[in-house]
């Protein structure tokens, strides 16, 4: 389908991107699956090129570009060459929203000329080992002692931990008995602060390139010009950025069902059994058409979804609708297309069964597809 999502601009844009990742990542993707990590230095390659700051002001040497179809080309362009950087989506579409939104002005000239450049790298600390959807439970701390916060507590889960600069954590500040989602605030710990520590790597099924890790705070000595926000507001400022963080998982999924499926044409095509190709079987090409259907289907309603974001009309409950429908069409496609490729789409040699281990985590994270249809019935009046 003919798709007027993007300008000669994004289309540009796209060119850097594909040759950038044709260049710098893609002869070196192996090695950094099996490492499990991607080198730090990516980040700042990114940025040299202008790929990493586009949504930073000018003043500070990013893009000046406020469009968050420049995110959708990196994460189209990343599926299409069969590299997932999981981190980098992180980083662009989850955490630099909330220093663009919330940074004071001394913030951002103290942070946004290390974004824009890559030399800053970011995560946000939200989830905690007995506190995962339900943020209200957060119980780090953050104690007011003169012009600092003491930091106390652990998260897990945290994506892009291990390398990042600035990490934004979610801690509780006060306490209020009546109002369990308030008292939460936004505080910015940075790397090497005395009693933050990095802890273990996580080891996953899928996104073996992205970094997952433990945090942990004991007596951090956080600023509180560190302070991102109003004190006591966290809860209001993550729900901000919920539906651009949940369509950005859309948007990866879309982008990977579409290259399960290029992979699998190409592969069908060629593999031959009982003497001909896989492609010639009636049954191949009812379930690569059907997929296909379901393929165009779900980049219309994302694509409808990403113009209302960029027009600021995106509402909570489509952006729902959208993660939900594009998350489980791309657990159903790349699964048959797995089956497609019989006993090799079981073998990691093959990138099919990396997207197929990928996937499962898109109706997991960012709020499960439970969480999504809870918040669908919701506006139903149900």
């Amino acid at each position: 389908m003919h798709r007027t999502l993007f300008t000669q601009d994004h289309e540009d844009f796209r060119l850097l991107v594909r040759d950038f990742l044709a260049r710098e990542v893609v002869p070196r993707y192996e090695e950094w699956r099996h490492a499990g990590l991607v080198p730090r230095e990516l980040f700042t390659s990114l940025g040299k090129l202008g790929i990493i700051g586009t949504s930073l002001p000018e003043e500070y040497g990013g893009g000046g570009q406020d469009d968050y179809r420049y995110n959708v080309v990196i994460q189209e362009e990343c599926a299409r060459a069969s590299v997932t950087l999981g981190g980098l989506r992180t980083h662009l579409d989850v955490v630099l929203p909330y220093f663009t939104a919330f940074a004071g002005a001394e913030q951002r000239a103290r942070w946004f000329p290390g974004l824009a450049s890559g030399e800053l790298y970011t995560a946000i600390a939200m989830s905690e080992p007995g506190t995962g959807s339900d943020l209200a439970g957060v119980t780090t701390t953050a104690v007011r002692d003169g012009d600092h916060y003491v930091l106390n507590g652990s998260k897990t889960f945290i994506t892009g931990g291990h390398h990042a600069d600035l990490v934004i954590v979610v801690a509780r500040t006060s306490t209020d008995p009546d109002n369990r989602r308030g008292g939460l605030s936004l505080l910015v710990v940075e790397k090497g602060m005395p009693g933050f520590t990095v802890g273990r790597k996580l080891e996953k099924i899928g996104l073996t390139t992205q970094d997952t890790v433990e945090l942990s705070f004991a007596d951090v000595r956080v600023p509180v010009a560190n302070l991102l926000g109003e004190e006591g507001t966290a809860f209001s400022l993550l729900g901000r950025n919920l539906a651009q963080e949940r369509l950005a998982i859309a948007v990866g999924a879309v982008a990977q069902t579409r290259a399960a499926i290029d992979m699998t044409i190409t592969y069908v095509r060629d593999r031959k059994v009982f003497g001909k190709p896989v492609a010639h079987f009636q049954n191949t090409k009812f379930e690569l058409a059907a997929m296909s259907a379901e393929l165009e289907a779900a980049q219309a309603l994302l694509d409808a979804s990403i113009t209302a974001l960029v027009e600021r009309e995106l509402s909570g409950v489509d952006a729902a609708r959208t993660k939900l429908f594009c998350t489980e069409t791309q657990g159903r496609v790349v699964d048959r297309c797995l089956q497609l490729h019989g006993g090799y789409g079981y073998i990691l040699e093959y990138p099919i069964a990396r997207l197929y281990a990928d996937a499962r985590v898109s109706r997991i994270y960012g709020g499960t597809s439970e969480v999504m249809k809870t918040i669908i019935s919701k506006s139903l009046g149900l």
